[in-house]
C-alpha cells in the first residue's frame, strides 16, 4: 500500500494544472522526441503524432492501405502516374481548406534534406523508388509520378514511421521554417507539450471523419472527447497505481501485471501479439562480427524457448523471422531458425577465431520494454558457452541515437510493426554506407528485396520472402528473437478503447458521465 501511494504521488507532481472530468488520460512510457512527422520520433512519438496529422494514405487494420485524405485513387496503366483526388470539405486546424497546393508543399519540404525526414531515401531514389514529379492538377486534385513499377508505393506513403507523409498546414513552421507545432487534418489539435511531463491535445471540431468504425489508421476517427493528455509514466508500479486510483485511463502495461490489474475492479486488460518485433543486432563492420561464423556462434547459445519464458509472462512464442505469425506471407519456411546448440556454438567460436574479447552488448532503460531483460539474459547465455560480455545501458534517446548512427558493437533493439514483409525487411536491410541504421547490405539481397517491392503477384512475393529468410538465418546479420505481445489496461469510465499494433488510439473513444 505504501508503495502504491508513493507511485500515486507521481501523478500529483507531474499535473501543473487540474484535469477537467472529460479529460482523457493516456499513460506513454516516455516523453515524445517532437512533434515533426517522421522526424526525430520513435513509436510514442508517432502514436501522439498521428492524432493530429494525416496523409493521403492510411494502414487499416489488415494491413492493407486505405483512403485517409484521398477520396479516389487513380494508377496508370504503365504504374508510374498516381492522381489523388482530395476528399471534399477538409480543413486544417487553423480553420484553411485543404488544397492540392498544401500536398506538394508538404511534400517538396519532406524532400528536401534539411527537413531531416526519416523516410526520404525511401523516395529519393536511393533504395530504389523515387518519386520523380508532384503537381496540383486542380484544388482537388494531386499527381505524383514515380521512377517505375512499385507494389510499396502506397505501403510507404502510410508508413508511421513516416508520420503517413502527413499533410500540414504552412503554419506549421516559423517564419525562418523552422518547425513550430503541428497544423494538421487529424481529429485532434495541437495544445501544449511540457516536455518530460506531458503532452495536451484538444478536440478538432472541425474534423471530418471517414464513416464505419474503427480500422487501423483509415477509418472512422472521431473525437468524442474535449481533451487528450499524454501523460509520460515511464515507471511501471506507477502506471498500474495510476489505473487504479483512476489518475490514468488508458495504458500499456507490463505482461508482469496483467493478471493482478485483471483481478481489479472495474479495469479492463486486452492483450494481443503484434508485428513489433525484438532482435539482437550485430555491428558487421566491427572486427569481431564481420565473420558470420561469430553471429551464428551467439545465435547458437541463445535457448530462445527459455529466454521467452523469463523476460515475459504473455505466452509468446520465440519468431526468428521478420514476418509476424499472423501475416498470411508467414509461411513454413518462415518457421525455419536457429536451433539452440551451445556445442556448435563453441564450434563456431574457434572457427571464427574468438580469443575471448569483451564484447559491449547496448541496450535501454525504459522499464515497459523487455530489451534489459532480455541484454541480461543473453549475457548470460553468451558466458555459458564462453563469450564474455558487459550490458552498456544508456537512456532511450542515446539508444536511438547510437541505433541510427550504427554506433554499437552488439545491440537488444525493438523494431516497429511494419505489415508488408517487404517493409519489414526494409527495416533493417540496405546500404549501410548511405543509412548506419541498417544491418544487412548484402547487393543480392538488396537486389532481391527490391524485386519484391516491385511486384504484386503474392506467389512470387511468397518465393522471395522465403529465400530471403533463409539467406538471414544462413548469414546472421541480425536474430530476431520474437514479436511483442501487447497489454493495454482502461478503466470503468472508457469506452470504446482498442488499441492497435501497440498504440493508443483516442479517437472514437468516449468516457461516462
Amino acid at each position: 500500500m505504501l508503495t502504491r501511494l508513493a507511485s500515486v504521488a507521481v501523478f500529483a507532481a507531474l499535473s501543473t494544472a487540474p484535469v477537467a472530468a472529460q479529460t482523457l488520460t493516456v499513460a506513454l512510457k516516455a516523453d515524445i522526441r517532437g512533434t515533426n512527422p517522421g522526424v526525430n520520433r520513435d513509436d510514442d512519438t508517432d502514436a501522439v503524432t498521428l492524432h493530429m496529422v494525416e496523409g493521403l494514405v492510411a494502414y487499416g487494420e489488415g494491413g492493407t492501405v486505405k483512403p485517409m485524405l484521398a477520396e479516389q485513387l487513380e494508377t496508370s496503366t504503365d504504374g508510374l502516374t498516381y492522381t489523388f483526388a482530395l476528399r471534399k470539405g477538409l480543413s486544417f486546424h487553423n480553420g484553411a481548406s485543404v488544397t492540392a497546393e498544401d500536398v506538394v508543399w508538404s511534400w517538396q519540404r519532406y524532400m528536401n534534406p534539411k527537413t531531416e525526414w526519416r523516410c526520404l531515401a525511401d523516395f529519393d531514389g536511393r533504395n530504389g523508388l523515387k518519386v520523380e514529379a508532384i503537381e496540383a492538377v486542380d484544388p482537388s486534385t494531386v499527381r505524383m509520378r514515380i521512377n517505375e513499377p512499385n507494389a510499396l508505393f502506397l505501403f510507404s506513403l502510410a508508413r508511421t514511421d513516416c508520420g503517413s507523409a502527413a499533410v500540414i498546414h504552412k503554419d506549421s513552421l516559423n517564419a525562418d521554417g523552422s518547425w513550430k507545432a503541428p497544423v494538421g487534418t487529424g481529429p485532434f489539435k495541437f495544445g501544449e507539450w511540457k516536455r518530460g511531463q506531458q503532452v495536451v491535445l484538444t478536440r478538432f471540431d472541425g474534423y471530418k471523419s471517414l464513416a464505419g468504425g474503427l480500422d487501423g489508421f483509415a477509418g472512422g476517427k472521431r473525437p468524442l472527447v474535449p481533451e487528450v493528455r499524454f501523460l509520460v509514466v515511464p515507471d511501471a508500479a506507477s502506471v498500474k497505481a495510476g489505473l487504479i486510483s483512476g489518475q490514468i485511463d488508458i495504458a500499456e502495461v507490463l505482461g508482469s501485471d496483467v493478471a493482478e490489474l485483471k483481478k481489479e475492479k472495474g479495469i479492463t486488460v486486452q492483450t494481443s501479439i503484434t508485428a513489433a518485433r525484438h532482435a539482437l543486432l550485430f555491428q558487421t563492420n566491427d572486427p569481431v562480427f564481420k565473420k558470420p561464423e561469430m553471429r551464428k556462434a551467439l545465435a547458437a547459445a541463445i535457448d530462445f524457448g527459455q529466454l521467452v519464458a523469463i523476460v515475459s509472462d504473455l505466452g509468446v512464442k520465440p519468431n526468428n523471422s521478420t514476418i509476424h505469425a499472423k501475416s498470411t506471407y508467414h509461411s513454413e519456411v518462415q518457421n525455419l531458425g536457429y536451433k539452440y546448440d551451445p556445442t556448435l556454438a563453441k564450434k563456431l567460436l574457434t572457427e571464427a577465431g574468438y580469443k575471448g574479447e569483451r564484447l559491449k552488448i547496448t541496450t535501454n532503460n525504459r522499464k515497459s520494454s523487455p530489451s534489459f531483460n532480455i541484454a541480461v539474459v543473453l549475457q548470460s547465455m553468451f558466458q555459458a558457452v564462453g563469450i564474455n560480455s558487459d550490458i552498456d545501458v544508456v537512456e532511450w534517446a542515446t539508444h536511438m541515437d547510437r541505433f541510427l548512427k550504427g554506433n554499437y558493437q552488439l545491440m537488444v533493439h525493438s523494431y516497429s510493426a511494419r505489415l508488408d514483409p517487404a517493409l519489414s525487411f526494409e527495416h533493417f536491410t540496405g546500404p549501410k554506407a548511405q543509412q548506419p541504421r541498417k544491418v544487412w547490405d548484402d547487393p543480392d539481397v538488396i537486389a532481391l528485396l527490391d524485386k519484391a517491392s516491385r511486384i504484386e503477384d503474392p506467389r512470387q512475393r511468397q518465393a522471395i520472402f522465403d529465400d530471403l529468410h533463409k539467406r538471414m538465418i544462413e548469414d546472421a546479420p541480425l536474430v530476431m528473437l520474437f514479436n511483442s505481445i501487447e497489454a493495454w489496461a482502461s478503466i470503468a469510465r472508457v469506452e470504446g478503447f482498442v488499441p492497435w499494433e501497440s498504440r493508443a488510439r483516442a479517437w472514437e473513444v468516449s468516457l461516462k458521465q
